[in-house]
């Protein structure tokens, strides 16, 4: 697979959002007051959080779900009114799912089966929509955007769920510098801090491979880890400011004992310090934890000769300049997470019904190898390059044995 950073990723690659966009004679055009049909595989959290955003704000029609879960496959399939015959469960199901009749697979899964859960679905003909991050490991990534390609190629819609990215006025910020506002931007820094977000889900009686699936985000290799699972929000954003990738990375990190609470289950590391270096010598320092709510914010500012661009997820989006014609306020607040999503379902649905298939898997993967580029540093505790990290062919196994 080529470096998606190359010629062919310059070739379909918008500045601002990452789409890749199809020709019009490639699109599948639907009636303009036609419904689209969507299937949403895993029925946890998040899934349930965002199925009801394609009825609610964007007409769309949740027909099928599937998950491994029994109990999570029956309370979604009530939540949603969805037919007693198109709840899928077991192993095959998000195959049988995007096999069934409906236009696009919504997938909310843990990050390890995203790959394999794009790539049924776009085999069968079906649009994706997919939560982040794509996937664990390299192999898997790579996977992921041939799935993209392959989508690229059928006509359609293949989409990768990054909130800032769908918000103008992230849009205006990466503008902003991009035409210089700060002048050359020389660094950046970067961070995620946050609570730990999960506890222990499992039950006494629980089988072992069950109890992972319903602990996965604090579970390394279902997750991916935290600096790809969740700090991958704020690596994308870095990648799209500095419009690119890191060249290489070294860093540290670890986890912390949480013996005797609720949140000591899996093996995920709750703390990571990255030192990214992008082409023209810009350096990015990275951090984040997953400690303690007493200081949590997601931020990238870049500094250039003329000023600084301060920008948050969620929060305070400015620009501070030498020459005060290009300070710009911006934002004090911005609706990132949940209008971020409700625009990309928005979009989503509509370039189905409007035949103009949409497409960022290049960005998508590109940020996710970022993210596994600073997590393999962290574990080796020194430096690692993007090509090394490219050429990795570790593969991640959960074998989690599930019983049916």
């Amino acid at each position: 697979m080529a470096d998606p950073s190359g010629a062919g990723r310059r070739q379909f690659l918008q500045a601002a959002g990452g789409a890749l966009l199809l020709k019009p004679q490639t699109a599948f055009g639907y009636q303009a007051n036609s419904t689209v049909e969507v299937g949403l595989v895993g029925c946890g959290g998040r899934g349930n959080w965002i199925a009801p955003f394609f009825p609610e704000h964007a007409g769309a029609r949740v027909v099928a779900v599937a998950d491994v879960i029994r109990k999570n496959l029956d309370a979604t399939r009530d939540k949603l009114h969805v037919d007693a015959g198109r709840a899928y469960w077991g192993p095959e199901a998000c195959r049988e799912l995007a096999a069934s009749k409906l236009d696009a697979v919504v997938v909310e899964t843990p990050p390890y089966y995203h790959a394999m859960h794009a790539a049924a679905a776009v085999e069968a003909g079906r649009h994706v929509y997919c939560a982040k991050p794509v996937a664990v490991d390299v192999p898997d990534s790579k996977s992921f955007l041939a799935s993209g390609l392959k989508a690229q190629s059928k006509g359609l819609s293949f989409w990768v769920d990054f909130q800032s990215r769908a918000r103008p006025v992230f849009q205006e910020a990466v503008q902003r510098i991009r035409q210089g506002d700060i002048g050359n931007v020389v660094m950046a820094q970067v961070f995620y801090y946050a609570n730990r977000p999960w506890t222990d889900k499992s039950t006494p009686d629980m089988d072992p491979g069950l109890k992972r699936m319903v602990n996965w985000i604090g579970d390394r290799v279902i997750s991916g880890d935290v600096i790809v699972e969740q700090n991958i929000h704020v690596l994308d954003m870095a990648n799209w400011y500095l419009n690119g990738h890191p060249v290489k990375a070294d860093g540290t990190g670890g986890r912390t004992s949480w013996a005797g609470t609720k949140s000591d289950t899996g093996d995920a590391w709750d703390h990571f310090a990255v030192n990214f270096w992008y082409p023209n010598d810009v350096q990015a320092t990275f951090s984040s934890h997953q400690l303690t709510g007493a200081f949590s914010d997601l931020c990238v500012r870049c500094f250039g000769l003329r000023g600084c661009a301060d920008t948050h997820y969620g929060g305070l989006v400015r620009i501070q300049s030498d020459d005060r014609a290009k300070t710009w306020a911006g934002a004090q607040t911005d609706d990132t997470f949940t209008g971020g999503c409700i625009a990309n379902v928005k979009n989503f649905i509509e370039s189905i019904r409007g035949g103009k298939p949409i497409n960022n898997a290049p960005t998508a993967v590109e940020s996710n190898f970022t993210g596994i580029l600073g997590r393999m540093a962290a574990y080796r505790g020194g430096a690692v390059t993007w090509d090394e990290m490219m050429r990795s062919t570790e593969k991640w196994e959960a074998d989690l044995r599930l019983k049916w």
